[in-house]
């Protein structure tokens, strides 16, 4: 949890680009940070978000390093091109954005990977915001090796049919019976993406199929509430919300069975 530190202890950790498998026989990629130590630990997979493969990201992995977690970022975006994080995400956005089969071909390798590693205890996590939380709650239906999933004010996990486009071609919310793991979702209540009443529709579904999930939602709080570069910041709701989300991923990823 946060600020649970004992004073006295050793903390260290490794933070670099790595490169894993991307889609299409590409390398892309990583940032990979680690906690220093021989393990095991349990690991994470986060997906980033549409502002792009940015320093916030980059941050969010160290901070699950620093509370024990082995995490992986992919560049999701690399196959439009290289320059800042907005520069490419504008270039994405231009060209319809990423399509889902190459964030899944990604987040598969990125989910190798982590398991490959002799300091790993084998039990991944998928975790991302925004369009990343998409993603994540994607990851989660269609691929089955995640051990616990958290969707962070996902949008389109709700489409209709005149939504779906060739990247998109699925509304995740249709692949809720293939959900293989537990879920923790966290929602501001003034968020337009997704509505409260998209959210609604999605617990219902979960509820219908009786999966394990947990939503929090938060009033005063709309999208991107974690983001402190932004004005959409809300201090209250973010730290309760990354306690939540800690205690989840060590529930769920600290076992040994």
């Amino acid at each position: 949890m946060w600020n649970d530190l004992q004073t006295d202890a050793y903390e260290g950790m490794l933070s670099e680009t790595v490169t894993i498998p991307g889609a299409n026989d590409e390398r892309v990629n990583a940032y990979f940070s680690r906690p220093l130590g021989s393990g095991p630990y349990p690991a994470i997979v986060l997906i980033p978000h549409m502002p792009g493969w940015d320093e916030l990201n980059r941050e969010i992995a160290r901070r699950f390093s620093q509370h024990g977690f082995l995490t992986i970022c992919p560049d999701i975006y690399q196959s439009f091109g290289h320059g800042t994080p907005w520069e490419v995400a504008q270039t994405a956005n231009a060209a319809g954005g990423v399509p889902d089969q190459v964030v899944m071909a990604e987040c598969e390798s990125a989910l190798s990977y982590l398991t490959s590693l002799p300091y790993s205890n084998g039990r991944v996590g998928v975790i991302g915001m925004c369009s990343g939380g998409r993603h994540a709650f994607l990851a989660a239906c269609r691929g089955k090796g995640f051990a616990a999933a958290v969707d962070l004010w996902g949008g389109c996990v709700v489409m209709d049919k005149s939504s779906l486009t060739p990247a998109r071609p699925v509304a995740p919310i249709d692949l809720t019976s293939e959900l293989s793991c537990p879920l923790l979702g966290i929602f501001g209540n003034d968020d337009q993406y997704p509505t409260p009443e998209e959210v609604d529709l999605h617990e219902e579904e979960l509820r219908k199929h009786g999966k394990d999930y947990t939503f929090h939602r938060y009033d005063r709080a709309g999208h991107a509430f974690w983001n402190y570069a932004s004005d959409s910041y809300r201090p209250a709701q973010a730290i309760d919300s990354w306690n939540k989300v800690l205690a989840f991923f060590n529930e769920q990823l600290q076992k040994t069975s």
